[in-house]
């Protein structure tokens, strides 16, 4: 009988390698870093899920609930758009991205929900939570009790913005049920979800997700980004009256996820007269949540590999335009393969996001009570003198600074003299322009401020303060 036992071993062994092997395939593929989810919005309908209900960092994707709820509470008669709320301490202080208002900054429900959506600002995410909820851990459970009800089981809030928190979770499948739910309950305020730019004083932001204004028919929603998470994108898109929700969570940059969102997007379109061909999928509220930990993303999100710091506003194009990616296809490779060759080509998501969006007009936001006509202009005009402070720089910087601190014609005939043994040293007709320059400049002091500063000690410094530009944009 001894004699046997080896070769009993041997079979179980090889039963049990094998069992090993098949549980590897069958088990989510967490390695690949990435949750992938494609969804019509009307039905709730699957056309691809890859570890879409894997737990998962949602970081500012998070936004969305927290408008979610606001508007609820708008539409349900709590509150109104018009409603004054005050930025706190605790609001102020929340790390970029951010509008950087001070403590004691009123400002509406509109305006603060405009600056949360497209700049995914993380202090008016606060503004609004203590708005409705009293503070951070009162909005929470507003949040995660909303979650409960929409069916979000794998959901989890800590906070209304998606900075890292313990147990702050959620899954590409309960972001899908989040969106339909959005579209669903709040039509009428959908407008939020897909503005393409906003203008604060002198500052414009664009949208940080990318399809808006570059993909043919996107229509929403919001990006997000912490070193754990990867880059994240809920996005929607409508098409001959039919509506799409893609989800894309860990994506490798900011363009990175817009383009797989926008392949995605495209061949849920494409492959509308082939659902015949494909094996259902059932619905989003359907798939079976995964009991695993979050995967941790933040070595090759934020390594020191990277040649600068990741942010949500990430413009580095790193996806390709390919559709043999495993990630793309994920769960639904047979029948994305099977169909390829039914399909018409997939358009070229790659350029599209890497050119410039639509022209269209920043909607401006300000702060303080509603306004209109005359009222508005001058709350726009006050919010642009409160922003940049000038900031330390070099001597000749100060020097070039001088006309704007003052608007009298004294301050302004001073300069040239001050300036004439640098420029004596170049040409003569230089010289003899200067003056010139100066009594122009002393004439139109409103030009001034808008003049980097950056090149003050060259004598082209006057011609300059006549092409104002925005401030840059910060992530």
């Amino acid at each position: 009988m001894h004699a046997f036992r080896p070769l009993l071993r041997k079979p179980l062994f090889n039963l049990l390698a094998a069992a090993l092997a098949v549980g590897a395939l069958l088990a989510p593929r967490i390695a690949n870093a990435e949750a992938l989810l494609l969804i019509e919005a009307d039905s709730g309908k699957v056309l691809q899920a890859d570890n879409a209900t894997i737990p998962w960092y949602p970081a500012s994707v998070t936004k969305i609930m927290t408008a979610y709820v606001t508007l609820k509470a708008v539409k349900d008669g709590k509150i109104t758009l018009d409603t004054l709320l005050t930025v706190s301490p605790t609001a102020a202080s929340q790390s970029p991205s951010k509008m950087g208002l001070r403590p004691g900054t009123q400002l509406t429900v509109d305006n603060a929900l405009k600056m949360m959506m497209v700049k995914s600002a993380n202090d008016m995410a606060v503004v609004l939570a203590e708005g409705l909820g009293g503070s951070i851990d009162g909005f929470s459970v507003m949040m995660n009790d909303t979650a409960k009800k929409l069916g979000m089981t794998q959901t989890n809030y800590v906070n209304p913005n998606g900075l890292p928190a313990d147990g702050h979770v959620t899954s590409a499948r309960d972001l899908g049920i989040l969106a339909r739910s959005f579209l669903r309950d709040l039509p009428e305020y959908e407008y939020f979800v897909h503005i393409p730019a906003i203008r604060f004083g002198k500052r414009v932001t664009g949208n940080f997700n990318k399809l808006i204004g570059r993909y043919p028919g996107a229509d929403g929603f919001k990006t997000g980004f912490i070193c754990a998470s990867g880059y994240n994108l809920v996005a929607s898109a409508t098409r001959n009256g039919r509506r799409l929700i893609a989800v894309v969570l860990g994506a490798n940059s900011g363009t990175a996820r817009a383009v797989k969102a926008a392949q995605l997007l495209e061949r849920g379109f494409s492959q509308d007269n082939l659902s015949w061909l494909r094996p259902s999928l059932g619905t989003v509220e359907n798939l079976v949540p995964v009991d695993a930990s979050p995967p941790n993303l933040r070595e090759e999100m934020c390594g020191g590999h990277r040649k600068r710091p990741a942010s949500d506003d990430d413009d580095a194009l790193i996806a390709t335009n390919g559709t043999g990616s495993g990630s793309l296809t994920g769960g639904a490779a047979p029948v994305t393969f099977f169909t390829a060759g039914l399909q018409p080509p997939l358009m070229k998501a790659s350029e599209l996001m890497a050119s410039a969006p639509e022209a269209a007009e920043p909607v401006v936001v300000y702060t303080g009570p509603t306004r209109t006509g005359a009222a508005l202009v001058a709350a726009v005009a006050a919010d642009s003198d409160q922003q940049t402070p000038p900031k330390a720089r070099g001597k000749k910087s100060r020097t070039a600074k001088k006309p704007d601190a003052g608007s009298d014609a004294k301050t302004a005939a001073a300069k040239p003299a001050a300036a004439k043994p640098d420029a004596a040293a170049k040409t003569d007709a230089k010289t003899a322009a200067k003056p010139t320059a100066s009594k122009h400049a002393a004439a139109k002091p409103a030009d001034k401020p808008a003049a980097s500063g950056d090149q003050a000690a060259k004598p082209a410094k006057p011609k300059a303060a006549t092409k104002p530009k925005p401030a840059p944009n910060n992530s």
